[in-house]
């Protein structure tokens, strides 16, 4: 039975970035491991903002909800923890809860993304402005400093070449619906903890693809590497074996830098957006 009420999808995403926090993912904050600027428990407090705007998803557009959760996170944290969790959990949540009862969920999605606005991008890149995330650089058209003139499906398709996020919004979410979901699926039928599980998908996403936020802000030679290293941990085993264990150890020492740089932020959103559909299935996925 999918969860589809607007208490189940709140608690649903705020659940996602929970466990994704939570998780030691190379390279990213975890528990006991933070950043000079950037706490986990900048990220408890970014969950747990989130929760009212997306539960009144299905009552307003798209933008609207993003605009809304970055507004509510900036009310309890001055990091910029969760601009791309907002971006992807708010056309989902809307898709769960405006679509048919038994309608699939991509579906769903794919209908509320091609009825965005010019309304919907505006809102959209004022919550960008409001989050400021490191290394967004200038674009030639239809740039997040000024105002824009297309929807925001065609603003994201225009970004898509260059940003995972946008790419997902060009594709009806293509990495979560098919690698993520099936790879958080298959660790949890494997019986992995949902710490092993997230840890596995994230790993999985990060091999098969380079993370843009990483190519953003240390080029693509770097955004190569890491994914290189992601390999090489699955290649060892990853979280299912010591010397599996020891290449993700070695990996994540590898990524932490000053500036955190090297941090696959984008593929740790889509590993969020991968939890939050598997939890919407229901209780075959209760924790």
């Amino acid at each position: 039975m999918s969860l589809r009420g607007t208490t189940d999808v709140a608690v649903a995403a705020q659940l996602a970035c929970l466990l994704e926090a939570s998780a030691p993912k190379p390279g990213n904050v975890s528990p006991g491991c933070h950043f000079a600027d950037t706490r986990y428990e900048d990220f408890l407090a970014s969950a747990a903002a989130i929760g009212e705007p997306l539960a009144g998803a299905g009552s307003r557009l798209v933008g609207a909800t993003v605009r809304l959760a970055v507004e509510a996170t900036a009310r309890w944290t001055q990091s910029n923890t969760n601009l791309g969790i907002v971006l992807l959990l708010a056309p989902l949540a809307r898709a769960a809860l405006i679509g048919p009862q038994g309608q699939d969920l991509r579906a769903a999605l794919g209908q509320v993304l091609e009825a965005t606005t010019v309304d919907d991008a505006r809102d959209v890149y004022a919550a960008i402005r409001l989050a400021a995330p490191g290394g967004l650089g200038r674009a030639q058209a239809q740039d997040v400093a000024d105002e824009p003139t297309l929807s925001l499906v065609e603003v994201m398709r225009l970004a898509a070449g260059r940003d995972g996020i946008a790419h997902e919004y060009a594709s009806t979410f293509a990495v979560t619906f098919e690698a993520g979901v099936p790879a958080l699926q298959a660790a949890r039928r494997a019986a992995l903890s949902w710490d092993d599980a997230v840890v596995e998908t994230f790993l999985t996403l990060l091999a098969a693809a380079p993370d843009t936020h990483v190519a953003r802000r240390a080029g693509d030679a770097m955004a190569a590497d890491v994914s290189r290293r992601a390999r090489v941990a699955l290649d060892a085993g990853g979280v299912r074996s010591e010397p599996g264990r020891h290449a993700i150890a070695e990996m994540d020492r590898a990524l932490r830098d000053g500036r955190h740089t090297r941090n696959p932020g984008t593929t740790a959103d889509l590993t969020t957006a991968a939890i939050f559909v598997v939890l919407l299935d229901g209780a075959s996925w209760r924790i």
